[in-house]
């Protein structure tokens, strides 16, 4: 599959309006992972934020939005996380989602 849309020089998208489930599907190859639902429930809250806010949401709004979905704590939340996305949430999930790089955020 090849994808379209530019990519910065570590992967991210250049524009992510660009974005679709191809690309997201290519760019998690390219990272090991296969998206099923739990992944697609993540990525989806970060393209619906992104087009409601025009920036990608920090960790934190994750972190509440999981917590709330699966009725748990922000702890197991966050353990959610970084066991879907081993490398971080701006590492793999956002740049899965088609985010460019935060350049202000840590790689957590």
């Amino acid at each position: 599959m090849n994808i379209r849309a530019k990519r910065d020089i570590e992967g991210y998208l250049v524009n992510p309006d660009e974005w679709n489930e191809d690309i997201a599907n290519k760019l998690a190859s390219e990272e090991d992972i296969e998206l099923d639902n739990g992944y697609w429930s993540i990525l989806n809250f970060i393209r619906d934020y992104y087009n409601q806010q025009n920036i990608a949401p920090d960790v934190r709004h994750l972190i509440n939005y999981l917590a709330s979905e699966n009725k748990c704590g922000k702890r197991e939340a966050k353990q959610l996380i970084f066991k879907l996305f081993p490398y971080g949430y701006v590492k793999q999930a956002c740049k899965i989602a088609g985010m460019k790089r935060p350049r202000a955020w840590s790689t957590g």
